[in-house]
């Protein structure tokens, strides 16, 4: 099935034809995580019974169910400050890495002919560059044929972790983008057409000629989209892989920030790809259903250990081994049950 097709379905493609154990978890969240997260969730249910329904409803979304405790956890690709975590009781920590890529529908190009720089991103975006044969894009691809074509420009309509990072990259890399738009999970978009979660970017971009969009790598490569090259922050161009986003990541510091909250988007680095980001969980310290939290650790501990070769299949990027024995640690001290013990043994 194709990701095009998941937007209404996301929560039941989990969960389809799944009796209800006592002990299926629930989540909601990022569109980021999803794809990874639905093969870890229908191999995890063959492993061991227990069943996931996740609603692929956006980082806002997920945030906002975690908060009004109508879920095991929340996922979101923007990660929350310090404050507002121990305000709410809440753990986060990462538990994937992969790339935000621009994705576009002109006729004549494929996948990596075309070539953007930050600046001239934040240019189309901010509707300054209103045609794909504009003078900036010409001078950057010189060896493409580019129409004289409108551009129509997709982005999220939903509070979404990917507009986060898209839109922080964008701040970094153009002070005209960060003074009149800047960084958020939502933003009043200066153009454009909105759509729902990854998916509908995908599938916007994908029916419409002369559009321009931005999606998690899966859902570029799933819908066979036209991916574009980047010039990074050392100036050079480079195309999305796995070893450009693993390249993006390679210097993050998960501990210099309060629940592991390390953006990733423009990092230095020949071979980075400029807008590497990262998908973490929300989980309460002190949960409500001690049982469902427990389970829910095991399965991502599962997923640290078991599913990274499912996740390089779809082109994200496992965390890395000393980080996740961090987090297991922080599992293990801090999220508890009412009796004060540890819902997490580092021996699972």
């Amino acid at each position: 099935m194709k990701f095009t097709k998941l937007a209404a379905l996301t929560a039941v493609a989990v969960a389809t034809s799944w009796s209800a154990f006592a002990a299926d978890l629930s989540g909601a969240g990022s569109t980021f995580v999803y794809p990874v997260l639905a093969k870890w969730a229908d191999t995890y249910k063959k492993e061991t019974g227990i069943g996931l329904n996740y609603q692929s409803i956006g980082s806002g979304g997920g945030i906002k169910q975690i908060k009004a405790k109508t879920v095991t956890f929340g996922a979101t690709d923007a990660p929350l400050p310090g404050k507002e975590l121990d305000e709410s009781g809440l753990a986060q920590f990462p538990i994937i890495m992969g790339g935000i890529v621009p994705v576009v529908n002109i006729d004549g190009v494929a996948p990596g002919d075309l070539v953007i720089d930050g600046p001239t991103l934040a240019k189309i975006y901010l509707g300054d560059i209103k045609k794909w044969d504009d003078a900036a894009l010409a001078k950057l691809n010189p060896g493409v044929k580019l129409p004289s074509q409108a551009i129509a420009l997709v982005h999220r309509s939903d509070g979404s972790g990917t507009t986060f990072n898209f839109t922080y990259y964008l701040s970094d890399v153009s002070p005209d983008w960060k003074s009149k738009v800047g960084t958020n999970a939502a933003v009043q978009w200066p153009a454009g057409i909105g759509a729902k979660g990854n998916e509908g970017v995908a599938n916007n971009v994908a029916q419409t000629k002369g559009s321009i969009g931005y999606v998690e790598y899966a859902y570029a490569k799933q819908n066979k989209l036209t991916f574009t090259k980047m010039v990074n922050k050392n100036g050079k161009t480079v195309a999305p892989t796995s070893e450009a986003f693993q390249a993006g990541a390679a210097g993050a510091d998960w501990k210099s920030q309060p629940g592991y909250g390390v953006i990733l988007a423009n990092q230095p680095g020949d071979a980075s790809w400029p807008i590497t980001a990262s998908t973490w969980v929300l989980l309460y310290k002190k949960p409500a259903d001690a049982a469902l939290t427990g389970e829910a650790l095991k399965f991502f501990a599962w997923a640290y250990a078991k599913g990274q070769a499912q996740a390089k299949d779809l082109d994200y990027i496992p965390m890395p081994e000393k980080v996740v024995t961090d987090i297991e640690g922080m599992w293990s001290a801090e999220i508890k049950g009412a009796d004060g013990k540890s819902l997490y043994s580092m021996t699972h």
